[in-house]
């Protein structure tokens, strides 16, 4: 228990991401759900079971803005996040929006300026800036364990692609531009936050080469898609059944960037493969590090630094403790970080500019895989807004404290 009021948070979108709103759900202990706000009637059903008889419910995303909530999780569809995002924070409501930030560079810039014109704290659930094997990198990459920075490798193997992407509003491009960047964006993130750079020209090449060639399609469901996961009957990809009405975004995509600071990286993410995580390859003028594993216990990172053929053992192998929680124990420390960002403000580890980055590289790439690999050249974020979000949301010009390291909720 807390002598301290809790917050009175609201949810826009109860969908597979609401587990993020059970997280902060601690009535008594600092934060509850005070109101959600879903189209689905079958979802606000559910609502109190959730939590609590006295939640508000509604089918209006403005109708949170005059609730005098603390601060609102936007965890609805992608295409969604931009226009909700800027109505809240344009009524002044702090607002934790689920990655992708937006769908567009552009509706990433509107999110930024609102949130710099109304004062209303901004943050993107970035979670993997918390997951273990991620920190675990950059703590390796800032002690110097490969030397400076030049090459970043990232290969993205979604097993459960066809479960989860295909079946459901994501596989319209009307609705997220395009997995390389609904799905891109969590590594595109990481890549700069390992690079310590942002992106500024990309060309990217893909195509829908395995999902495309499967006719058997269903009418669009309110379902969620870990309902239609089924690893036995669901395999090879090519027997899925009961795909989207619309599935005109890629299956394959890769792209190759070049960063402000001289690093050069490459992100390959395939939607059929037989398993599941992500590999990332940091080169530097020192040796080179790789993580094997993501998120389950044994995941480890292997350094070399000598010389020499082909040696499956490393100089250094670094083992990752995996916390409790979903993915990979970082949701936790996701929805920690963000409650006490909503009620002291400061630095975090997240940042909506790097998220309008990650976005901004996604959104570029697939323009130009679209266009026959044409190189496309990406502009940054305007200064007066990098500033402002530098140094914490505030107008002062001066860096507020960093967060403290944000407590796991259990």
């Amino acid at each position: 228990m807390t002598d301290t009021p809790d917050l009175r948070l609201g949810v826009v979108g109860l969908g597979m991401r609401s587990d993020l709103a059970e997280l902060a759900h601690r009535p008594g202990a600092g934060s509850r759900i005070a109101a959600v706000c879903d189209p689905d009637p079958t979802r606000r059903a559910e609502a109190p079971a959730r939590f609590g008889p006295e939640v508000a419910t509604t089918s209006d995303p403005g109708a949170l803005a005059a609730m005098d909530l603390d601060a609102v999780f936007v965890l609805s569809p992608d295409h969604t996040h931009e226009e909700v995002g800027v109505a809240l924070l344009e009524a002044g409501v702090p607002i934790f929006l689920e990655k992708p930030m937006a769908i567009t560079t552009n509706g990433c810039d509107r999110l930024l300026t609102a949130a710099r014109k109304s004062g209303a704290r901004l943050y993107v659930g970035h979670n993997m800036r918390h997951l273990p094997v991620i920190t675990a990198m950059r703590e390796l990459i800032v002690s110097g364990a490969v030397g400076e920075v030049k090459a970043i490798w990232c290969r993205h193997f979604v097993g459960n692609g066809g479960d989860f992407y295909f079946k459901d509003w994501h596989a319209d491009r009307r609705n997220t531009t395009g997995l390389l960047l609904q799905k891109g964006a969590h590594d595109i993130d990481v890549i700069h936050w390992l690079a310590d750079g942002y992106t500024r020209r990309v060309t990217g090449m893909g195509g829908l080469v395995v999902y495309g060639q499967i006719d058997d399609r269903r009418p669009p469901s309110g379902g969620l898609m870990i309902e239609w996961l089924d690893p036995e009957h669901n395999w090879p990809p090519l027997r899925q059944t009961g795909l989207n009405p619309v599935v005109d975004v890629e299956d394959l995509s890769m792209v190759h960037m070049q960063l402000d600071n001289g690093v050069y990286a490459s992100y390959e993410q395939c939607h059929f493969t037989p398993d599941y995580w992500r590999n990332y390859t940091v080169i530097g003028t020192e040796g080179r590090l790789e993580n094997f594993g993501d998120g389950a216990d044994g995941s480890v990172i292997k350094v070399w630094n000598r010389r020499g053929d082909y040696r499956p053992e490393p100089d250094l192998t670094v083992p990752v403790q995996t916390p409790q929680g979903t993915h990979g124990g970082a949701d936790p420390l996701l929805v920690a970080e963000f409650l006490e960002f909503v009620r002291h403000g400061g630095t975090t580890l997240t940042s909506p500019v790097a998220a309008r980055e990650a976005v901004a590289t996604g959104y570029a790439a697939t323009m130009s895989l679209r266009d026959g690999s044409s190189p496309r050249d990406i502009d940054p974020v305007a200064d007066d807004l990098a500033e402002y979000f530098a140094t914490g949301q505030t107008e002062s010009g001066q860096v507020p404290t960093a967060l403290d390291p944000p407590c796991v909720l259990t």
